[in-house]
């Protein structure tokens, strides 16, 4: 449902609004999305609220703020899944929500269009252990996939997200993901990547952190980069 909508905002050119959490796995997850949905849709922007005047999560004064700049269609990553009442009035603002998360599920459910989390009991995802941006990426594999089948790509170079590893990997790595299985998968490729350099805002970020000649290790990530 999630991916439908997203699908249906890109054809008719909706505003699309990513929401993320201001610690590093929520700001790799608003980077990966906002960087792989910006080559192919004009109108993608982001919002991370104020750590201090606006604490975690969706509010309802940045909601407004949201709607008035014309979004109809917000994609919350690393938050959301306990914001009940502030999904509840987005919807009633006419704007519809998506959620990404992988913290604990509440009692209640937020009504969204999509509510996913491998943290639901009702989840057949086989991994439970997903950062904020793991989830985030494998939202964007299924939304390629479906564009591939409406023959979104035909025309346009067909992305390979490998190339968005490192940005995956440094957010797993600083939410303290455990590093088995798919997650391990993500660090490894995206450790790599981030030792090559290619990505000019990481390739800065090394050099400020003293570590422009060095090979990025989960080590080096947890330690220099991510602080």
């Amino acid at each position: 449902e999630g991916v439908d909508r997203l699908v249906k905002a890109i054809y008719n050119r909706e505003k699309v609004l990513i929401y993320g959490d201001y610690d590093a796995d929520g700001i790799t997850s608003v980077a990966l999305l906002v960087k792989f949905l910006g080559e192919i849709h004009d109108d993608v922007t982001y919002y991370i609220p104020d750590r201090v005047s606006e604490g975690y999560s969706l509010n309802k004064n940045a909601l407004n703020k949201i709607k008035n700049d014309g979004v109809n269609l917000g994609i919350t990553v690393d938050c959301g899944i306990s914001d009940y009442d502030e999904v509840s009035y987005a919807s009633s603002m006419g704007m519809d929500i998506i959620i990404l998360d992988h913290h604990e599920v509440p009692d209640r459910i937020p009504k969204a269009v999509a509510v996913i989390n491998p943290n639901r009991s009702d989840c057949q995802f086989p991994f439970r252990h997903l950062a904020g941006v793991g989830v985030a990426f494998n939202f964007l594999i299924t939304l390629r996939g479906k564009l591939r089948e409406d023959g979104f790509w035909e025309n346009r170079k067909y992305p390979n997200l490998k190339e968005y590893l490192d940005l995956v990997a440094l957010g797993t790595i600083g939410d303290l993901s455990p590093l088995t299985d798919e997650n391990r998968i993500f660090a490894r490729v995206g450790l790599d990547l981030i030792s090559e350099g290619r990505r000019v805002g990481l390739k800065a970020l090394k050099e400020v952190s003293g570590m422009e000649s060095n090979v990025v290790d989960s080590n080096g990530a947890s330690f220099c980069l991510i602080p």
